[in-house]
């Protein structure tokens, strides 16, 4: 049986050197080849490990015989993001997994041929005229409005719009995309990229919003008042987390959050076309082995860091990011420190950072999150050079809007709690998405914005209460 075919990338040697896209796509041949590879499962397990449902089959078929639109099409019945989830979603821990074929060979390419498809569509010069093939927005329904426009948000607006409501959606920033602006760089997911999604959703008739921060500029108990009839929150996880040790205030260390809204969002890596500098060291420590670790990491080497290095209190069977992202990192020569922890950052005479202590780990039974927990050996202290550090350990949900209605309930750690489907313990409001869960995947965050817009839609079609 046929192996799955590789992407074409940018040699590590050249694309350290700048921030276009790493991966180069399929060509169409090796994009149908590899459709061909599906044996059209009469129980297709991969439509049940894709949180969005897409009907994965008919999609390969309909790219097998070249029918790209046709691809295209019936992606877009269940999932509006298929460039971008085709580029940054875990589909080895999700479709493919599932797959059939990866039980004894290779899985599809699933997450490959979504972006083929989607790339596609984006360069196919009818596109323009396609545009009158869209669903015709029909609006005669209530206002709702929906809060943040990352994954969930995007995703939620789309499908509310779908079923015909006259959907608003508030960004805080002063571009539309969340997290897959500020936070996934360039080189995994360029932003040109992001910005035809969203103008794909716009053109559903969904009305956009930025520079609009709800639980501030307004509430939204101001937004029933001025008309809306439920209200969907996707305000993310924005709140860095901190390891609470010395030194952490330092200049010369970032959270994650900041060093890559920084550069992705303000541009940094243009300055000084842009005016928004990021002052990197030679040496560049990055704490933590998920995703954002590793594309913090891979900036920092963009950017001129001479070494960077992951430093990580578990071991590499345990690293929370996408395997290709790892192997992708090591590739461009960034380092790996594993069962090791930072116990405090060091002043320099200058009074920014000038090294840091770290704790060899050992690991003991599983803890609550299915890894193996890190133990401290004592007395294995050393000192570690380097002159910036980013601390990349998760993020907590944004607390603004919590903060602002009192009447939504909470976890200890943030997260508003949600029912079964979505609602929150305020009627007409339903939240998905990190604010719930805390920081998550992007596939995960659009599936819990598509479970709302479906409740929404329930909601509203059986409730005549006024609010």
């Amino acid at each position: 049986m046929n192996d799955k075919i590789k992407m074409n990338e940018q040699l590590p040697i050249e694309r350290i050197k700048n921030f276009d896209e790493v991966a180069l796509g399929l060509t169409k041949e090796q994009a149908m080849a590899e459709a061909k590879r599906c044996i059209q499962c009469k129980n297709p397990l991969c439509v049940k490990g894709c949180p969005v449902m897409i009907d994965i089959p008919a999609f390969l078929k309909l790219l097998a015989l070249g029918d790209f639109g046709g691809a295209i099409t019936k992606i877009k019945e269940k999932n509006s993001l298929p460039a971008i989830c085709g580029r940054v979603c875990p589909q080895e821990d999700q479709c493919e997994k599932a797959c059939v074929l990866g039980k004894k060979g290779s899985a599809i390419g699933i997450g490959y041929l979504e972006r083929f498809v989607a790339d596609y569509e984006m360069r196919d010069e009818r596109r323009e005229k396609k545009k009158s093939h869209l669903p015709s927005p029909i609006s005669h329904l209530p206002k709702v409005a929906v809060v943040g426009s990352g994954p969930a948000g995007l995703t939620a607006a789309a499908d509310l719009a779908k079923f015909g409501y006259d959907v608003t959606l508030f960004e805080s920033l002063s571009t539309a995309g969340g997290v897959l602006v500020y936070g996934i760089p360039q080189f995994r997911l360029p932003k040109e990229v992001v910005k035809i999604e969203v103008d794909y959703i716009k053109a559903l008739g969904v009305d956009l919003e930025t520079d609009v921060l709800v639980g501030q500029t307004t509430t939204i108990q101001k937004l029933f008042d001025e008309g809306y009839k439920a209200v969907f929150v996707g305000s993310g996880a924005g709140l860095p987390s901190f390891m609470g040790i010395p030194g952490e205030n330092l200049p010369g260390v970032y959270s994650a959050n900041e060093f890559l809204t920084r550069v992705n969002f303000m541009k940094a890596y243009k300055f000084p076309e842009y005016a928004t500098p990021v002052k990197i060291g030679n040496r560049v420590a990055v704490i933590g082995a998920g995703n954002v670790a590793m594309d913090a990491a891979r900036v920092a080497l963009r950017l001129g860091a001479k070494e960077v290095t992951i430093v990580y209190r578990r071991s590499r069977t345990e690293m929370p990011a996408r395997a290709e992202e790892i192997v992708r990192a090591e590739e461009e020569g960034v380092k790996f420190v594993l069962l090791t922890a930072p116990t405090e950052i060091f002043k320099g005479a200058d009074g920014k950072v000038a090294g840091m202590e770290c704790l060899k780990m050992e690991l003991g039974e599983p803890d609550s999150s299915g890894r193996r927990r890190p133990i401290p050996i004592a007395g294995s202290e050393y000192k570690m050079d380097c002159d910036t550090v980013v601390v990349a350990i998760g993020q907590s949900p944004n607390p603004l809007i919590p903060k602002s209605e009192s009447r939504l309930k909470t976890q200890k750690w943030g997260g508003i709690i949600v029912n079964e489907k979505g609602l929150t313990s305020l009627s007409g409001v339903y939240a998905g998405g990190d604010i719930v869960t805390g920081a998550a995947t992007v596939i995960t965050a659009m599936g819990a914005g598509k479970l709302a817009a479906a409740s929404i839609h329930e909601y509203l079609s059986e409730s005549k209460t006024p609010h």
